[in-house]
């Protein structure tokens, strides 16, 4: 395997069991990172966790300016709260599947700044409580620390590499946005109208991000490595393709780069930037309509 797709591949553990998170917790090697809204972290958190709303707000973009953005802006908000480079930090939503994969974006975007160690709670708060995890009101504030900022490169795609893309076979191109968007019926999750255009990247294919997970009970978990493959096999895709995932913002990407990668993909990249980016730059293409690329899978 090349450096660089040595450097895409995921760390061994990604996904931590609400036990492994509390014996992290317990010997101090734990930073937990809740990815709600304050509201909803100041009901009831994880003791010892802080809140950090912006990993899932923050709108990016991929202009040399934006990434300098992002960077910075991840790094100083990281270092505020700890996170030295040490410690495991451990990022959290209610469950899997219904923040539209904030926690999935919060550990893309510490991987992308080169951060570690990094996972996500299995299950999310859902599963915490399920298994008898206590909730507390109580804040904190961690001491500052210098944010080891290495940014790797390698794991994001810019709008100039997805317009590259557009007239390169060897690069895929996989929209995992919900059904709606992809149709074009709505600009984003937020509002039809939200971003000023609808529609598709052109050339991409399709698979709803909700199709890598299984729901029972509330809990949401991945597919298997064999029906993940299986699922993007139906779509042309082979886990030695060079991928670029979007979504609207890149959350939902961070979620199936998660489960492609659980499933031995190895080339992947997120267009961070994605539709909010992409549908906002009149220079830009985009395909209206009826989608081409993945036509036989619109339920025709």
């Amino acid at each position: 395997m090349s450096r660089t797709m040595q450097e895409a591949v995921m760390p061994t553990t990604v996904l931590y069991s609400p036990d492994d998170v509390r014996t992290l917790a317990a010997s101090g090697q734990a930073a937990l990172i809740d990815v709600r809204d304050r509201k909803d972290f100041e009901a009831g958190h994880i003791p010892g966790a802080v809140n950090m709303p912006d990993i899932f707000t923050y709108l990016a973009e991929t202009t040399h300016e934006g990434l300098q953005a992002l960077q910075q802006t991840f790094a100083t908000l990281f270092g505020d709260f700890g996170l030295d480079g040490r410690k495991t930090a451990i990022v959290y939503e209610d469950a899997l599947h219904t923040r539209y994969g904030g926690s999935y974006r919060g550990y893309w975007i510490l991987r992308y700044l080169g951060y570690p160690r990094v996972g996500i709670l299995d299950g999310g708060l859902s599963a915490w409580r399920q298994q008898g995890g206590a909730l507390v009101r109580e804040t904190m504030q961690p001491a500052h620390t210098d944010f080891p900022l290495q940014v790797n490169s390698q794991l994001m795609a810019t709008y100039e590499d997805v317009r590259a893309a557009l007239t390169n076979p060897a690069i895929r191109l996989l929209d995992n946005r919900d059904r709606v968007e992809w149709l074009g019926e709505s600009s984003s999750p937020y509002g039809v109208d939200f971003a000023p255009r609808k529609g598709r990247i052109p050339g991409a294919v399709w698979i709803e991000w909700y199709d890598f997970m299984t729901v029972e009970d509330g809990q949401a978990a991945f597919r298997t490595a064999d029906e993940i493959r299986s699922l993007a096999a139906s779509r042309g895709l082979k886990p030695e393709d060079d991928i670029i995932i979007y979504c609207f913002k890149g959350a939902r990407a961070a979620n199936t780069y998660v489960a492609l990668s659980a499933a031995g993909f190895t080339r992947l990249r997120i267009y961070m930037g994605s539709w909010n980016e992409w549908s906002r730059n009149e220079a830009l293409p985009i395909e209206a309509g009826l989608p081409k690329a993945a036509a036989p899978y619109c339920g025709d």
